[in-house]
């Protein structure tokens, strides 16, 4: 058997809130691609490299492996389905298995490769490692409702990379099929083959947020410093707006007065960001001296003091977020709120709500507050 590697990387940075590719991400002193090609160069099988980068991107790849031995790069396209197809494009003649592997999992065992590789050599056409689902599943309809009972998880697999498959029939399945896949293997099974499963390794999970970067980076030794920001927000209470609060509109209650919407949680999160990566605070970018964003949206702040966040080095790891009001009551939407937050954010929000005890401004209703503590990691 002549084997090949395919490293998948021309995915966006987006959900990991980067402005570059995902794979050049910085992990622990080198990139994700970097530190996902280390890994795969440790398996003891010989093999060859092929990696898919993001248009534009190809010499950086190449620059960044260069060390890594005898690397093909190839471009990749507008989806994983065509990055897939660019990579087997450029397989090296004779090739009879090969392993697609996603960049962003990174840590990947390579005895993961080994369980793989053994089901082939045993006959299998395709391959996928998986864990079991340790989670509570539930069918979610668009508006977020929660439609049915929880689904047997006893019989079900979260799939992993790398998956391997004899490399003429994976070929042929992607020459047969029309349309998107997210996975090689529902390739194989729309061609009418059957795809073996074998244990994957809880340490190939799939980098995909700031909180998975962290965690790669704690596994990986290298953790970088921690800063910690706290911003108290508050605005008065103005009946003449609508209220828009921790990114929620609240149909029915009065409005808080301000430059923008007045959203005193986006505030004081954006706030507490920009003080943990010393970047001053919310006056010094998105004060009442920039006409521009009168009336905006707080999202708007949140999203650009993320990314100069990101340029300074850090992103954010997890924020604790507090109202302090009479109104509105937060707990029949504070699940949705703390949801939509995470969202945002890119990390896990924690929000909760108290009153003043009928003291100060608060108490009597004049307005509302929030204080909110950011921690951030360098990456």
């Amino acid at each position: 058997m002549t084997t090949a590697v395919v490293i998948v990387a021309a995915g966006s940075g987006t959900r990991l809130g980067s402005n570059q590719p995902k794979a050049f991400v910085p992990l622990a002193g080198a990139t994700l691609l970097e530190q996902c090609a280390k890994g795969v160069q440790a398996w003891s099988q010989p093999f060859s490299l092929v990696v898919v980068a993001p248009p534009g991107w190809e010499t950086p790849a190449r620059d960044l492996l260069s060390h890594h031995g005898d690397v093909t790069v190839v471009t990749g396209g507008e989806t994983r389905t065509d990055s897939v197809r660019a990579g087997l494009a450029a397989l090296p003649a004779g090739t009879t298995t090969v392993l697609i592997h996603d960049a962003a999992r990174a840590l990947t065992p390579v005895a993961v490769f080994d369980r793989v590789l053994n089901a082939l050599t045993e006959g299998a056409k395709g391959v996928v490692p998986q864990i079991p689902v340790v989670d509570t599943l539930i069918s979610v309809d668009r508006s977020s409702m929660a439609t049915g009972d929880a689904v047997d998880r006893s019989v079900l697999g979260a799939v992993q990379t790398p998956q391997g498959f004899q490399a003429a029939a994976l070929i042929a399945a992607y020459d047969a099929i029309d349309g998107d896949f997210t996975d090689d293997a529902a390739v194989l099974r729309a061609a009418g083959h059957e795809v073996v499963a074998v244990d994957g390794d809880a340490m190939s999970f799939k980098i995909t947020y700031p909180a998975d970067l962290q965690r790669a980076a704690s596994v990986l030794g290298a953790t970088g410093g921690q800063r910690v920001g706290t911003a108290v927000d508050v605005h008065q209470f103005d009946p003449g707006v609508p209220l828009t609060l921790a990114g929620l509109v609240w149909p029915g209650e009065e409005g808080l007065a301000g430059h923008s919407d007045g959203d005193v949680v986006i505030h004081a999160i954006v706030d507490a960001i920009l003080q943990a990566a010393g970047l001053g605070d919310l006056g010094t970018h998105f004060g009442a001296n920039r006409p521009e964003f009168e009336g905006a949206n707080s999202r708007v702040f949140l999203e650009h003091a993320l990314t100069l966040v990101r340029e300074a080095g850090y992103v954010v790891s997890s924020v604790g977020v507090q109202v302090i009001a009479q109104k509105p009551k937060i707990g029949p939407r504070r699940l949705e709120a703390q949801t939509l937050l995470s969202e945002l954010v890119g990390c896990q929000v924690s929000l909760s709500a108290t009153t003043s005890d009928g003291l100060g401004f608060t108490g009597r209703g004049e307005g509302a507050a929030a204080l909110a503590t950011a921690v951030l990691v360098a990456i």
